[in-house]
């Protein structure tokens, strides 16, 4: 029995890792101007474009139960096993709809083996673990070594990222732990993180510059500790700014990370102009 891999669309990953991997992704949806839109279908650099001119916030919406449930069936009707690999609880339901779309497939087909996975995070934190997966499944290994696999990334890995504003978070309900930085905001440009799921202040830096500093000094001191596995530089609408934090990662590591916008869905709770890192070390 072969395993098959399936995640969201908030994993961040290529198309040409999914076709290369055979990863299955659900889409969540964009709500705007009283039309939902598949994320998988929409453009990035044009959406992050109109969202700043955008009057009301966009919202996002889970997958609908049988999407996930369709796909499921796919992979266990032709014999496989699966592991769902899904946005962090704390920012979506999407992980909800998973497990109760498993408990949908087991009572139909009792045998299935279907394991879900909460990745606590989101963005290429969340599709690095499912990379993981999806290369032990592509060797054949078991369900159980496919799971171990995603975890130990899990544990490996980190998301730092500078917004330019709070106010998206704010707004779309995804504040978390920066809560207590609204008052302030004005005055510093915070680095957030996601710690157990939830968007964290990192740290409290007074300027762009000195915070795009610190995330390299935390990202290089972590890679010279514990080896560098893999890494990304997101953006959301700042891919001048995004290729030049990865110029600045080449000359000091000799590494090239590959830049990529966040997903829509991400972007429309962070906002525009916002830069981060997310990478996993080799301990």
């Amino acid at each position: 029995m072969s395993i098959k891999i399936v995640t969201d669309s908030t994993s961040c990953l290529e198309k040409q890792l999914r076709q290369d991997l055979d990863i299955s992704v659900v889409s969540l949806s964009i709500n705007m101007a009283h039309q939902s839109y598949l994320e998988e279908a929409i453009d990035p650099v044009s959406f992050f474009a109109q969202i700043e001119k955008y009057p009301v916030l966009p919202t996002s919406s889970q997958p609908g139960i049988q999407d996930i449930y369709d796909i499921f069936e796919k992979h266990i009707k032709n014999g496989h096993g699966v592991v769902g690999i899904f946005i962090s609880t704390e920012l979506s339901g999407t992980y909800a709809t998973a497990l109760t779309a498993k408990s949908m497939i087991r009572e139909k087909y009792p045998e299935a083996r279907i394991e879900i996975i909460d990745s606590r995070s989101t963005c290429m934190q969340q599709g690095f673990a499912v990379l993981a997966a999806a290369r032990s499944a592509h060797k054949g290994e078991s369900l159980e070594q496919v799971i171990d696999a995603a975890r130990e990334v899990m544990k490996k890995s980190k998301f730092l990222f500078i917004p330019q504003t709070l106010d998206y978070l704010k707004k779309g309900g995804r504040i978390g732990g920066a809560s207590h930085l609204l008052g302030t905001v004005l005055k510093i440009k915070p680095i957030l993180t996601v710690i157990d799921g939830k968007v964290a202040v990192l740290k409290k830096i007074r300027t762009s510059e000195k915070a795009i500093q610190e995330i390299l000094r935390i990202f290089y001191e972590d890679v010279q500790k514990k080896g560098f596995g893999e890494g990304v530089v997101h953006h959301i609408n700042d891919e001048k700014g995004a290729q030049t934090l990865s110029e600045k990662i080449a000359v000091h590591l000799g590494v090239s990370l590959p830049v990529s916008p966040v997903s829509p869905v991400i972007g429309a709770h962070v906002g525009p102009g916002a830069l981060g890192i997310a990478y996993y070390t080799n301990k």
